[in-house]
């Protein structure tokens, strides 16, 4: 490529019938202030492109970079609502356990306290029972006692029953 210098100083022969000289030297001139002018214009073409192209690069690591985030929070944000759901799966799992034994304990509490109950019905029937045999053996000695002061006594004081008849309605509430 000739370059506007190589223009400038571009040096033709002189002969006699020639071209003129002065026109030359000015079309010649004018020939490399346009040359440069297209080489400048060039050179800066190939500097933006340059610089464009470096910015294209960054601009494409940026992207593939934005997409390597994207994916890595998509993969992030998966994992986070799979932990979560597996987390809840654990808490309602749990609780459910936990009511299970609840129920099974307040029926096992359920379960004794009726045996208790029935425990102390029987202990109730048991001590009710012992006392009607006391009470009906203190009676008849009572009765037999009175038989033997009544024989004793038979003129002094006759009893008017009443202690005998509130024995008996005691002993049938009993």
């Amino acid at each position: 490529m000739i370059t506007p210098l190589e223009i400038k100083r571009q040096q033709f022969k002189k002969v006699m019938r020639g071209y003129d000289p002065v026109e030359v030297d000015t079309f010649l001139d004018m020939l490399s202030h346009e040359l440069e002018e297209v080489v400048s214009k060039h050179k800066d073409a190939r500097d933006k492109i340059i610089e464009l192209e470096t910015q294209l690069k960054d601009y494409k690591n940026m992207e593939k970079t934005l997409q390597q985030t994207l994916l890595q929070a998509q993969e992030t944000s998966g994992k986070e609502i799979a932990n979560s759901r597996k987390e809840a799966t654990l808490i309602v799992q749990e609780s459910e356990l936990k009511a299970s034994q609840i129920v099974d304990k307040a029926r096992n509490d359920f379960s004794r306290m009726k045996e208790e109950i029935a425990n102390l019905k029987a202990r109730k029937e048991s001590i009710l029972s012992r006392l009607k045999v006391l009470l009906t053996s203190e009676i008849d000695l009572i009765k037999a006692l009175e038989i033997d002061d009544d024989a004793s006594q038979q003129d002094t004081s006759k009893g008017t029953g009443k202690s005998h008849l509130e024995i008996d309605e005691i002993l049938k509430k009993l």
